[in-house]
């Protein structure tokens, strides 16, 4: 008997037949994700400028950077790090009312992290 397992891209396989055992062990490698926020129609620039400065400690200059792109081009990545660290920080923009997602950083550990761009994946999760 053979039992197979489907894995996501970022996992190896593993097989078990009969009495016999892999040695191989399921890895999933580091990936950076991404905290993405959208832009929205309710929240004024300032407002979002204010809230990049007061959660994450941005500077002033930083943080009208990345609330330029948002109102600009639609979206930035303003942070990046671990699922769960992202995840929590995707809460706290919820909280604040702004429109946030998390997404896979797309290079890998030091792909695209800290710039905007990708491909819109993920729009329109709002919570």
């Amino acid at each position: 008997m053979t039992l197979s397992v489907a894995l996501g891209p970022d996992t190896q396989e593993g097989t078990r037949t009969g009495t016999e055992e892999s040695t191989d062990f399921l890895a999933a490698p580091d990936i950076p994700w991404n905290l993405v926020i959208w832009n929205d129609p309710v929240n004024l620039m300032s407002y979002v400028s204010y809230v990049f400065q007061s959660y994450f400690g941005y500077s002033e200059t930083k943080a009208n950077k990345l609330m330029m792109e948002v109102h600009k081009k639609g979206r930035s990545i303003v942070a990046n790090g671990s699922k769960e660290q992202v995840e929590r920080h995707a809460v706290a923009m919820h909280g604040f009312g702004l429109w946030a997602t998390v997404e896979k950083a797309s290079g890998g550990p030091g792909g695209n992290s800290g710039k905007s761009g990708g491909s819109g994946q993920g729009k329109g999760k709002r919570g």
